[in-house]
This record gives structure tokens, C-alpha cells and sequence, in this order.
């Protein structure tokens, strides 16, 4: 975008929160900007470049669309590490990634439509407070990651991801959620014990 409109003979102002993204566009001609509020007053047309368009139009709060992209990233990462945790754990047994690998994207594939099933608007029972333990449960859920936190280390591999993922579990077990939703872990997220 920034190079279309140098091409065109437009002056461009840039901001990026990492300043070396904007090395390449300031070589072509544009000019860095050392705050995001010099770039803004640099001209009388201002063009963002943000996540997606929810994230432009939902946030009143211009730190939100920051927001929404960490939340994401919190979300690609930790799913990354649980994905090379998964292909570490069967290489263990000589299986190979290229192997493994297809299995578990098709697995990964499918958490969306798991994780949909049966609520019409996903996050409404959260924000309702509801965590009914109809179809999992916090205990059962747990138990599921103690099993991996085991099986991991029998394996030699590294604990933190299972350990964390557990700790999840155990606080709203210890919390006396046990029979709720695994949903219930949020609160320990929300409110982490100091």
C-alpha cells in the first residue's frame, strides 16, 4: 500500500510499533515517524493497517484492536508449542513430523467445530457466567492432563507446556468446580493467585 502510493508521487508517513518493519518503504521514499501521534499529524489522510476490520470497527478503545492482536497471537503461539510438544511426543516413539504432522493439523483442524458444538453464540455461556458440565468436565479435563503431564515426562521432554496447561485444572478443582465446564479454568486466568 505505502509503496502504491509513493509510486503515485504521494508523500507517506509511517509508523510501525516495531520501527525495522518500516526499513524497506523508508528506503523507497516514505518518512518515518517516531510516534504513531506524528504520523497521524503528518497529513490530512490517514490509512491503518490493523489485524482485520472487526478489530477496526469493534474497538472503541484504539488500544483494542492491540489488544485483539495479542489475543490472537496468545492463541497462534501457545497452539504452535502444543503442536510441536504433540510431534515431539511421537517422535519418541520414531515417528517421524512428516508423518505426524497431517494427523495432528487435521486434529487441530477440528477444535473449532468441537469447540462450537452446541452453543448458537460462542462465548455467551462465558459471559453469562455458565459452565455446565454436561458434556466435559473440569475434573475430567484435568485428569486428561495429568496423563499428558505423566506421559510427557517418561518421555524426557520439556514440562512447562503440560504443567501450565495442568495448574489450569487443578485451581478450579481446588476452587471446587470440579463438576463444572472446563470453561471454569478462565477464572484462574482472570484472577491468578499472587
Amino acid at each position: 500500500m505505502t509503496r502504491t502510493l509513493l509510486a503515485a508521487g504521494h508523500p507517506v508517513t509511517v509508523w510501525n510499533r516495531t520501527a525495522g518493519r518500516a526499513d524497506g518503504v523508508v528506503a523507497d521514499g516514505a518518512t518515518l515517524a517516531a510516534t504513531p501521534g506524528e504520523a497521524v499529524d503528518a497529513s490530512d489522510l490517514v490509512i491503518l493497517s490493523l489485524t482485520d476490520y472487526p478489530a477496526m470497527y469493534d474497538g472503541e478503545d484504539p488500544g483494542l484492536a492491540q489488544l485483539m492482536y495479542q489475543a490472537q497471537l496468545t492463541l497462534f503461539l501457545t497452539t504452535l508449542s502444543a503442536l510441536m510438544h504433540a510431534t515431539a511426543m511421537l517422535g519418541t516413539a520414531g515417528m517421524k513430523a512428516q508423518e505426524t504432522l497431517p494427523e495432528l493439523l487435521s486434529a487441530a483442524d477440528s477444535l473449532s467445530a468441537i469447540l462450537r458444538a452446541g452453543e448458537e453464540a460462542p462465548g455467551a455461556a462465558l459471559d453469562a457466567g455458565a459452565h455446565p458440565g454436561d458434556l466435559s468436565t473440569v475434573t475430567m479435563m484435568g485428569a486428561t492432563s495429568d496423563h499428558i503431564v505423566e506421559t510427557s515426562s517418561s518421555l524426557g521432554l520439556d514440562l512447562a507446556l503440560p504443567l501450565a496447561v495442568r495448574a489450569h485444572y487443578r485451581r478450579a478443582i481446588e476452587d471446587g468446580h470440579g463438576g463444572d465446564n472446563w470453561t471454569r479454568i478462565i477464572d484462574g486466568i482472570r484472577e491468578p493467585r499472587r
